[in-house]
């Protein structure tokens, strides 16, 4: 018996997908489904949506398993692709055995500068898993944050000399090279790596000098990023923002401040593919939160009928973030702008 559509039917078919496809590249599916249903889309769209990004994409099934993971072993392989399955099927047996927040906070902290992993989007699956409290979610983004690790240098070496996040990236124009480097794809995540491999990005990690309010001045520095330049990057520090706060409910209070200082170092390494930024000053960030918009509903169809993830994934942030920051109309206008409703 054939069972009915909905997102969890739709979610086991794409939880067989690996976590990227070639060459490389991020599999949005698991996220994008949890994302257009809480949208409003139909499970018969989920289902057409998945579809078309399995067949589009290409993207293929989990690679076979290499050899067994443990808790005593696990970090061995931290970043090896090939050991996808081994990390995954680990990882749904912790989660099932520990529950989503003991395995959260015992885990998480350890990979905290692995989190540049698949250009963020680890980060973005545990999100959505947590999001939708789904144990098998949360596993497979664990074992996906595991098998793509990607180290960036790690903090406690420098002093903090800033309490303006914007500080931070402005910055990184400055550092020695960051204008010549070279990478061997375009990829982001190869584009974060090549950058942080710069002798000079390494304080960049400690620079930011944590109060009360630095995680909301994070937000707000991101929104008017992507909303001054609509950039695929500035997009992701969007999103991530959104992602981090879904996350570090997650963690022990000591270990959010590394999580967000993780997630910022990754903002400050993609600095030369947005271009090196002039961020808005007040008045122009006004001028574009007062710009016409349509409202919500018409926003949320649009993107619901999108085939493109990001524009999912930025509409549904979006939307989450205004209602957490004070109902900050620029949100809405970022999404319209990203969906082409408004100039």
């Amino acid at each position: 018996m054939t069972m009915p559509l909905s997102l969890d039917t739709v979610l086991r078919k794409a939880q067989t997908g690996s976590v990227e496809f070639p060459y490389l590249l991020a599999n949005h599916v698991p996220m994008v489904l949890i994302a257009l249903d809480r949208l409003g889309a139909t499970p018969e769209r989920l289902d057409e949506w998945y579809e078309t990004y399995r067949e589009g994409h290409q993207v293929p099934s989990i690679p076979a398993p290499v050899a067994a993971i443990d808790p005593y072993n696990w970090t061995d392989a931290l970043g090896e692709r090939t050991r996808e399955a081994d990390f995954r099927g680990f990882f749904v047996g912790e989660v099932q055995r520990l529950g989503i927040d003991r395995a959260i906070r015992n885990y998480l902290p350890v990979m905290t500068q692995g989190l540049a992993a698949s250009a963020t989007h680890p980060l973005m699956r545990l999100a959505y898993g947590v999001l939708k409290n789904d144990a098998r979610e949360v596993g497979h983004a664990l074992g996906y944050w595991a098998t793509t690790f990607l180290p960036l240098p790690a903090p406690g070496r420098f002093a903090g000399d800033t309490e303006d996040p914007a500080a931070v990236l402005a910055a990184i124009t400055d550092i020695p090279g960051i204008h010549e480097y070279e990478t061997e794809t375009d990829l982001l995540w190869h584009n974060i790596r090549a950058v942080a491999a710069l002798e000079g990005f390494a304080p960049v990690i400690d620079r930011l000098i944590f109060r009360p309010d630095t995680v909301r001045q994070m937000t707000s520095v991101s929104l008017a990023a992507f909303a001054a330049t609509l950039d695929f990057s500035a997009l992701h520090a969007v999103t991530g923002m959104h992602w981090m706060r879904l996350v570090t409910w997650h963690v022990n209070e000591s270990d959010r401040e590394p999580l967000y200082r993780a997630f910022w170092q990754v903002i400050a390494s993609l600095m030369p593919k947005i271009g090196f930024p002039t961020l808005p000053d007040a008045e122009a960030i006004e001028a574009m939160r007062s710009l016409p918009c349509p409202d919500w509903p018409e926003i949320r169809t649009a993107a619901i009928a999108s085939y493109d993830e990001h524009d999912i994934s930025l509409t549904f942030s979006a939307q989450e973030e205004q209602k957490a920051w004070g109902g900050d109309r620029l949100y809405r206008v970022a999404a319209a702008k990203r969906l082409k409703l408004i100039d």
